[in-house]
């Protein structure tokens, strides 16, 4: 009988794991830091793509964001009840609203940048420029990985 060993899987010894844990305990310190801003980190693409681009539509936001419409939408009804968006009708299509930043979401977003790059910098502390540049690489092409795996999976018809 000849039984085919299999290969134990170390969860610590995988950097899944590592890069797993450090996103989880990011998120819980930048929402620690955006809270009292009134902040959450669902809101920061809207915010990003607003300060960039001025008024927007709902489907470019989402686009932008990478979320799909409904996940907009519902982001943007919290954004409008904490007064961090504003809702104005376009110009030619009736159906349709821009969207933008108000002044208390652009009085805040600079103390929200800063608490990010805060939070941010404690990833990389103690490591040198070149330590951390071959790092975010190594992270990049691990990304750069993950999307074409996706990609595939995407172009793959299911068994």
């Amino acid at each position: 009988m000849n039984i085919k060993a299999t290969r134990r899987w170390d969860p610590e010894a995988a950097p899944s794991f590592w890069i797993n844990h450090a996103s989880r305990l990011l998120m819980r310190g930048f929402e620690r830091q955006l809270r009292p801003l009134g902040f959450g980190m669902a809101y920061l693409p809207v915010f990003v793509a607003l300060e960039e681009h001025g008024a927007l539509l709902q489907k470019e936001l989402a686009e932008r964001a990478h979320v799909e419409q409904p996940t907009m939408a519902a982001l943007l009804m919290r954004m409008e009840r904490d007064g961090l968006i504003a809702r104005k009708a376009h110009p030619s299509d009736k159906r349709a609203s821009e969207v933008s930043l108000t002044r208390k979401a652009k009085a805040r977003l600079p103390k929200a940048k800063e608490a990010m790059a805060q939070v941010a910098d404690r990833v990389t502390s103690g490591f040198s420029e070149q330590e951390r540049a071959t790092f975010l690489a190594l992270l990049r092409r691990a990304v750069t990985n993950l999307d074409a795996a996706a990609a595939e999976d995407r172009n793959t018809p299911a068994p």
